[in-house]
């Protein structure tokens, strides 16, 4: 099937960073031509018109199906809200797990995003449902130690399990999502990144969030985080380090060295009031690659990547003293091409290029946010003017999952209200 999504602003992110004014032709999953005005036969048309198209966007950390969850830890001290948590996430069902998972991904792909980095376990019943929305779910199985967790059976085991199940499936990445130091010895470390290594899986992971987190794990073993970790071989080129708020500039260096990608979640770092600010400008220099994720619902409340790229990038020259640390380009590039390389898919997603995936975004040229539009400003009224309300029509691997505002692969009334349901079960114990 030949799509034609016609006369409309490109922003490519390719290599040249090019904006376009022209066509965007899709066959199938993928794309087979940019720029130039198509004069071929099309299934489907799309007018674009003073319309912006762009890449989906990738959210490189998130617990998806915690989106149930909004609203009942909020304005608590960090160890009262990880205590509500825990108890609410140890009475989980299969049922509430797919309704949040159905209700994240309805929020996401209306906000522009089309693939996603979850940490969480049962990723089996997260997947089924992930497919059903459309979108492309990058999906790392909880590992922690054994006496730690209320998963049946060995995390491990069941990490190893979840991959050997759903690689391959359509728009499914299983991968291995480990915790973190402060519930995860050297052997469980170790077995992850082993895992990771033979099944050439992404593995996601919390660092160094939090002050008490990094003192804590120096007092047990002498050693910051990223340091220990680095020791015992567990830093690589799949490794997507969570929030990396508290950091020396060696523990820095040794990401970078690595090849490490670090996932940014200023808004829950804020509204957890965590303090710690990621080293943004010192990850560049030292070549670690910068990504953006929105982290869960009970520690940001939205999963909406327009909004976290905007903060981050205003929190970092805050922080910085710096107005010219993040740039939107900058920004754009976290939140796209950056994305890709995390998740290890450069070559199939985070830019409009021929041959990748047709993961596309088309927002409203015609939105007073937006506007005045011109080349020279288009970058930067994405990122600091646009929001979820723009987006038009969503595309994830040639599928329409968005038109014209509305989800096309969903019940969306049947998720709303089973949501509801969930959070009065979950939340009201």
């Amino acid at each position: 099937m030949i799509t034609a999504i016609r006369n409309a602003w490109i922003v490519t992110q390719d290599a040249q960073r090019r904006v376009l004014k022209g066509d965007v032709v899709i066959d199938g999953e993928r794309i087979v031509s940019v720029g130039p005005a198509y004069d071929g036969t099309a299934d489907r048309e799309i007018d674009a018109t003073g319309d912006i198209v762009m890449p989906g966007m990738i959210n490189t950390h998130t617990h998806i199906s915690m989106s149930v969850m909004k609203g009942v830890v909020d304005d608590l001290a960090f160890p009262d809200f990880l205590d509500r948590t825990f108890k609410i996430d140890s009475d989980r069902t299969d049922d509430d797990l797919e309704v949040g998972t159905k209700l994240g991904c309805m929020e996401m792909m209306r906000g522009g995003t089309t693939t996603f980095m979850d940490l969480y376990y049962s990723e089996d019943v997260i997947a089924k449902a992930t497919q059903e929305a459309g979108i492309r779910g990058v999906l790392c199985w909880c590992v922690l130690d054994e006496d730690k967790t209320t998963q049946k059976g060995n995390p491990l085991d069941n990490c190893r399990r979840f991959i050997e199940t759903h690689r391959g499936k359509r728009k499914i990445v299983p991968g291995v999502g480990l915790q973190g130091v402060y519930v995860c010895d050297e052997d469980t470390c170790v077995g992850a990144k082993a895992l990771s290594d033979e099944m050439q899986a992404p593995m996601n992971f919390h660092l160094s969030e939090t002050q008490g987190e990094v003192n804590e794990h120096k007092r047990k073993t002498g050693q910051r985080p990223a340091e220990w970790l680095s020791g015992i071989g567990v830093l690589g080129p799949r490794g997507v380090a969570a929030h990396s708020a508290y950091l020396t500039m060696r523990e820095v260096r040794l990401m970078g060295e690595a090849g490490m990608s670090i996932s940014s979640c200023p808004a829950s770092n804020m509204k957890l009031a965590t303090s710690g600010l990621a080293p943004v400008p010192q990850f560049q220099q030292n070549g670690v690659n910068v990504t953006i994720g929105t982290d869960g619902s009970t520690t940001n409340n939205t999963l909406d990547m327009f909004a976290e790229m905007r903060l981050l990038g205003l929190l970092q020259k805050f922080g910085n003293w710096d107005a010219t640390v993040a740039p939107a380009q900058d920004l754009l590039d976290f939140a796209t091409i950056n994305g890709a390389k995390a998740v290890g898919m450069a070559d199939s997603i985070g830019s409009i290029e021929p041959g990748k995936y047709a993961d596309l975004v088309i927002l409203d040229g015609k939105a007073p946010n937006l506007r005045p539009l011109l080349p020279e400003n288009i970058i930067a009224n994405i990122v600091y003017s646009g929001n979820s309300l723009n987006v038009k029509t969503v595309m994830c691997q040639g599928d329409v999952v968005v038109e014209d505002g509305r989800i096309t692969t969903l019940d969306t009334e049947d998720v709303l209200a089973r949501s509801e349901d969930a959070w009065r079960y979950l939340c009201l114990r």
